[in-house]
Order: C-alpha cells, then sequence, then structure tokens
C-alpha cells in the first residue's frame, strides 16, 4: 500500500504563502537544486539542539550552563552565513541568548515536569496524516500538558499571537487527540527575552480548526498545480525557486510599486 501524504504546519504555512514554492519544495524533486541554506535556519537550529538536550531529563551530560555552552559550541551550525564575521557576531549573540535564558531557569526552576522533547506527534486524518515535532511538553500537577516552543528570532509575544499560530493549533489538536482526557494549551517563549504567552482552544475551537484543517488539507493533496499559473508577487523576490518560476512562459513578473512622494 502506497504511504499516505503527510502535512505539517512548515509545510501547510509554504502552501498558504505560494502552492508553486510548496510544489518546489515538496513536490517536484527539481526544487532541491534551488534551495539555499539559510542563516536564521542555522541559528534557530543551534540554539534549540541545546535547549533539546538541556530540558532532556535523560541527557545527563548538559545539566548546568556550563555545559549548555560547551554543548552550544558543539552544535553550532556554520551554513547560510555570508561571511565568518557574520557568524560570529550571530554565535554571539546566540551564546549571550543562551545565558540568560539558563539563569533564568536556575533561578527559578521549573515546577512541571517534562515528558518529551523534540517529539514527533502524529494523526490520520483520511487523506492525509498530520505530522508536527514540539519542542517540549510538560506536565503539570493537575495532569495538565503544556506546550512550549521555542522562538530564537523574537523579542515579544502576546495571547493573540498564540491563539492564531497555524502551528500552535496544530500541535494542541495532535496533543488533544492522543490524549483526549487532559487539559493542553500552548505557549510560545521567547527565548531572547524570556517573554511568553498562552492560550488554549476551546472544544468548540478545536473543533472549527479540525474541520478547517480537513478542507485545506485534502485541497493540499489534491491540488491541480498543473491548472494554475505563477503570478509574481512580493515574497518572489527573495525565493529560491524564482529561476524555476521564471522558465514558465505562464509567469508574470513582479514589480514593485513605485514610492510615493
Amino acid at each position: 500500500m502506497p504511504r499516505k501524504p503527510t502535512l505539517s504546519p512548515t509545510k501547510i504555512s509554504i502552501y498558504l504563502a505560494c502552492p508553486f514554492k510548496y510544489w518546489w519544495t515538496y513536490r517536484d524533486g527539481r526544487g532541491r537544486w534551488y534551495l539555499k541554506a539559510k542563516s536564521y535556519y542555522s541559528f534557530g537550529s543551534s540554539l534549540h539542539r541545546v535547549l533539546e538536550r538541556f530540558h532532556d531529563l535523560e541527557d545527563q551530560g548538559v545539566t548546568t550552563t556550563a555545559e549548555a555552552l560547551a554543548a552550544y559550541e558543539e552544535s553550532w551550525i556554520d551554513a547560510g552565513y555570508s561571511s565568518a564575521e557574520e557568524m560570529a557576531e550571530a554565535f554571539g549573540e546566540g551564546r549571550q541568548i543562551l545565558e540568560r535564558h539558563l539563569e533564568e531557569i536556575h533561578r527559578a526552576p521549573l515546577t512541571a515536569k517534562t515528558l518529551f522533547v523534540e517529539r514527533q506527534f502524529r494523526h490520520d486524518f483520511g487523506e492525509f496524516v498530520l505530522i508536527g515535532r514540539i519542542d517540549r511538553v510538560d506536565e503539570g500537577e493537575d495532569g495538565s500538558l503544556e506546550i512550549v516552543d521555542y522562538k530564537t528570532g523574537r523579542s515579544t509575544i502576546d495571547e493573540a499571537e498564540v491563539r492564531d499560530d497555524l502551528a500552535m493549533c496544530c500541535y494542541q489538536l495532535l496533543l488533544k487527540k492522543k490524549y483526549p482526557d487532559r487539559e493542553v494549551k500552548a505557549t510560545i517563549l521567547a527565548v531572547r527575552t524570556g517573554e511568553s504567552a498562552s492560550y488554549s482552544l476551546s472544544s468548540d475551537e478545536l473543533d472549527e480548526f479540525e474541520a478547517s484543517l480537513l478542507q485545506l488539507g485534502n485541497q493540499i493533496i489534491f491540488d491541480e498545480y498543473e491548472d494554475k499559473f505563477p503570478s509574481g508577487k512580493p515574497l518572489c523576490l527573495r525565493c529560491d525557486f524564482l529561476p524555476l518560476c521564471r522558465k514558465d512562459h505562464r509567469f508574470v513578473e513582479f514589480t514593485p510599486a513605485p514610492m510615493s512622494q
């Protein structure tokens, strides 16, 4: 039996931004030759690796700030930076972010129990399987579950942003499917500043989101891309696949609006 297609928050977000970017990223193998390493991906991944080890109760090698910073040096990803100077600046910034975060943890230790770090959850929705890799899941004393998602590129966050975040909605739905009797909430942590915000979808909100997800997921899976034509938009200017779209005779080049006087 052929494997069912999988969708994730990242895949869905890319499709919503541009179906052709989704096509070149996940459906047409030619796209991989045009993908370029991104410094912000490398930066975020480097920090996530250290946070994963620090919060993993089974990893006894990274429990102090010194051990975490040593792990940071070992796990640093240098792809995508335009120069050695840019990379050195990013490395120093990442070190400061980790030091601040770890000092805060040591000053005010977590009261909840960490159940999972970097754990992938999945649920079969018929035509597709939804998957999501969650940074951390904590269990409160009352048995409730808290999704903790690290954001390394931002300094502020509010409740409305958590409520409307596609990934946070997907993660809550996945966790609720696996633990239907548990209360679930999602928290986004801006690691740079320590600022965080939380939101818990109600049963009605989860039902509404699931219905929208099913509709959108089927649209993505069964989309007839050959019936569309790539139309230029502002995001095209920074897209790795712009050369591929330009090869399509139907492509309409994006022309930035003139600056107002």
